[in-house]
């Protein structure tokens, strides 16, 4: 990824606070060489699973997941904190989900109705749970 792609992730990592920090594990991507899409997909779905901690709530991003607003976020999160459960937020690839990943997901949600690029998508999530947490807080960061 670019330079820019980690100073912003890193920038609203760095301002989460232990209790509720965030981590980022990359996944390589399934090389392009004419395989069919699913196969892809199922290489890549083995990695993602391999890097998801034991008894981590899965969600999903995905264009048909719901749309969530701060408040709901926040209210998730909160909810979150309280089980203790750690949550591994899956990003997908160029060519998206493997579909048993998407059915195994505790929940699926989109940060935007419009396509974005991974790179920028992971930016926009982090800045999203650095705002719920703050919104959790009554943290000024987060206005109404």
């Amino acid at each position: 990824m670019p330079d820019w792609v980690d100073a912003g992730f890193e920038e609203y990592a760095r301002r989460m606070p232990r209790e509720c920090s965030l981590g980022l594990a990359e996944i390589r991507p399934e090389p392009r060489s004419g395989k069919p899409v699913a196969a892809l997909l199922a290489a890549e779905e083995g990695r993602i699973r391999h890097a998801i901690p034991a008894r981590a709530r899965l969600v999903v991003l995905d264009e048909h997941g719901a749309d969530v607003t701060t408040r709901d976020l926040a209210e998730r999160l909160e909810r979150w904190q309280t089980e203790g459960t750690d949550v591994a937020f899956v990003i997908g690839g160029p060519d998206g989900l493997a579909p048993a990943l998407k059915r195994d997901a505790s929940e699926a949600m989109r940060l935007s109705s419009l396509t974005l690029p991974h790179a920028l998508v992971r930016i926009l999530l982090a800045e999203a749970l650095y705002r719920a947490w703050s919104l959790t807080r009554n943290h000024p960061y987060h206005r109404e």
